[in-house]
């Protein structure tokens, strides 16, 4: 596994690469993760998955910002990097090396003189932004070109790093799928956004999620923050992207609407909150699913194309229905009108009625919750982890027969 970014750090990207480490392990693969080393400090050696730490010059840079909890890796080659990534492949003499994200750019000096086969996993439209999100002044970008993702990544990132990461998608990109033998896109909106060439292998394999962290005790002070009464929930960054604006909008508008709880970083240049909105801030991932046990239904709003809908499958798999916007990955994952409700994204009045049917019928909300249960059995361990294991099978025909 090559990542830029693993335990301690938490997200879904660094979830679903330590998960599938520990289900690869459990099923007899030797598995080791290469990832750079974080200011949270190094990675528990757990789970039978040993792990290489490695360093980064582009860190160094005058101008390159470097965010306190997490570092990333360039999308080219980073001298330093590569140079530790040959030693770790000639120790572990791999039969796969697994990117997961940039970091994997650095492996291309190595791969191809290793033997390895090379999959890449997308798990965001980072093989063609800068920004890795495909969301461009407020709405879902129509693709890369060249002046337009320039001037978006000096907006996003800064000179120094933003003309770094520009320039090495446009040229580092074309070498690296060359390179890679097998995609892995997470959605099928990641899979059409990516623009793979006609005879690239690509193979739609989603996230998973292993056991959900059972339930905090229940006089756990911080869980005081959540009403009493039944809510409904939110759970992700409170940003205008994600559609906590109109989702606070659509909520004000229904009569008698249960508390709207919502849970995340405020990144809005207005706080949310109010005598029927209860904004409390981020949760320990343990606790934001006792949250989402706790509530009547979850919203997934977003107006930017989600690579992956990774919240609505945690609050399937509590057996909670979701209204979520139709876009990028999300219908991967909801069912309209079986495990939830899909709704124009950014239109106000589609997901207040959708709400609103959810709130006024208990029936429809049970029958849905068990609906997503089930739908969430499709996305289990052992059903994703052995479609990881036909993909790497593939990529090693693959690299086998381009070696003639």
């Amino acid at each position: 596994m090559v990542a830029q970014t693993y335990a301690p750090v938490v997200g879904g990207e660094e979830r679903l690469t330590q998960d599938l480490s520990a289900e690869l392990a459990v099923r007899g693969h030797e598995v080791s993760v290469a990832t750079l080393r974080q200011p949270l400090g190094p990675p528990p050696q757990r789970d039978g998955v040993r792990v290489h730490l490695l360093e980064s010059s582009v860190h160094e840079v005058p101008g390159v910002e470097v965010l306190e909890e997490r570092r990333y890796a360039p999308p080219a080659p980073d001298p330093r990097t590569a140079r530790q990534l040959r030693r770790v492949i000639r120790e572990e003499r791999p039969d796969v090396i697994h990117g997961h994200n940039w970091l994997a750019h650095s492996v291309l000096p190595a791969v191809r003189g290793s033997g390895a086969a090379l999959v890449l996993s997308l798990h965001d439209y980072s093989l063609v932004c800068a920004t890795k999100r495909l969301f461009l002044d407020g709405g879902v970008c129509s693709g890369p070109g060249p002046f337009k993702c320039l001037r978006h990544s000096l907006q996003h990132y800064g000179a120094a790093k933003g003309t770094m990461i520009a320039c090495g998608i446009a040229s580092s990109s074309l070498w690296l799928r060359r390179e890679v033998d097998v995609f892995l896109p997470v959605s099928a909106e990641v899979e059409r956004q990516s623009r793979l060439a006609p005879g690239a292998q690509r193979w739609v394999v989603p996230n998973f999620v292993r056991e959900l962290p059972a339930p905090p005790p229940a006089d756990d002070p911080r869980l005081e923050a959540l009403p009493q009464q039944p809510f409904i929930l939110y759970f992700g960054d409170l940003t205008v992207d994600k559609g906590v604006p109109a989702l606070v909008e659509a909520h004000a508008g229904i009569d008698n609407a249960p508390p709207l709880v919502l849970v995340g970083r405020d990144q809005l240049e207005r706080p949310v909150g109010g005598a029927n909105v209860h904004a409390i801030g981020p949760l320990p991932h343990e606790l934001t699913i006792e949250a989402v046990r706790r509530s009547l239904f979850t919203v997934a709003p977003s107006i930017l194309p989600e690579s992956f809908g990774i919240v609505a499958l945690e609050a399937a798999a509590a057996g909670k229905p979701v209204v979520a916007s139709d876009i990028g990955g999300l219908p991967d994952v909801v069912v309209d009108g079986e495990t939830g409700f899909l709704v124009e994204p950014g239109n106000v009045w589609a997901l207040r009625e959708a709400i609103a049917r959810l709130c006024g019928d208990p029936g429809l909300r049970e029958e849905m919750g068990r609906a997503g249960a089930r739908r969430a059995a499709d996305f289990s361990p052992a059903v994703v982890v052995p479609m990881f294991e036909d993909a790497y099978r593939a990529a090693i025909a693959a690299r086998l027969a381009r070696r003639g």
